[in-house]
């Protein structure tokens, strides 16, 4: 293969150029210059849009996942109001207690992003199972039909709050690959692409599930 000297075509001011590639037998085909550039031009253009959708895929699918955990959030910021006046209603010298809660969850409430939502929920979570270790002190409270149905309510919150994390958090690691990698990256930063955060909580019930009596017919 071989570039061609330029030659000034009759009536064009212009230089061309090309390049010569053999086919065997000693012969060799001589293409235009400027068919190669746009060649280049062309599957440059198609890589940036191939990254650009990739990209895209990448923001939708972490913004979908951060919808599915806020959908689970709200969840349970509305049933711990509710698991509060039950236990208020028998464990009247618990007041510090059930003001922790509530101020906790107003905290989380006002919580913006996953990075904030994940300190808030956090400190929320660690109140809600002390407030779940003081209705083992009652026997009325774990009694309670009210309080049996929040709980079960609540126990089932907190495990769709952990199947909506992981998938946010896969959709957030797929997002920072993409936006960290040479030369993806290049293009995220044309276009204002962001990594994502992660969030990271814990089960707020997990471990004082097995202390609740949750069935009428439970004789512990």
């Amino acid at each position: 293969m071989g570039i061609l000297s330029p030659v000034c075509e009759p009536g064009l001011r212009a230089l061309s150029f090309g390049v010569a590639f053999p086919v065997g037998g000693g012969q060799e085909v001589v293409v235009n210059g400027g068919y190669i550039l746009i060649g280049v031009v062309l599957l440059l253009a198609v890589w940036l849009v191939v990254v650009f959708n990739k990209l895209v895929s990448h923001r939708n699918r972490m913004r979908e996942g951060w919808s599915g955990v806020e959908v689970q959030l709200k969840r349970r910021h509305d049933l711990i109001p509710g698991l509060v006046k039950v236990v208020s209603a028998y464990g009247h010298h618990e007041k510090s207690t059930l003001e922790g809660v509530m101020e906790k969850r107003a905290g989380a409430l006002a919580a913006k992003g996953a990075g904030e939502a994940a300190d808030a929920e956090r400190g929320l979570g660690e109140r809600v199972g002390g407030l779940i270790a003081v209705a083992e002190d009652y026997p009325d409270i774990k009694a309670d039909a009210v309080f049996r149905d929040l709980m079960k309510e609540l126990v089932a919150t907190e495990d769709e709050l952990q199947f909506a994390r992981r998938y946010y958090n896969g959709a957030v690691r797929e997002m920072n690959n993409a936006t960290g990698v040479f030369p993806s990256n290049l293009v995220a930063g044309m276009f204002g692409f962001r990594e994502g955060e992660f969030f990271e909580v814990e089960n707020a019930v997990e471990k004082e599930v097995p202390k609740v009596s949750l069935g009428a017919g439970d004789g512990g």
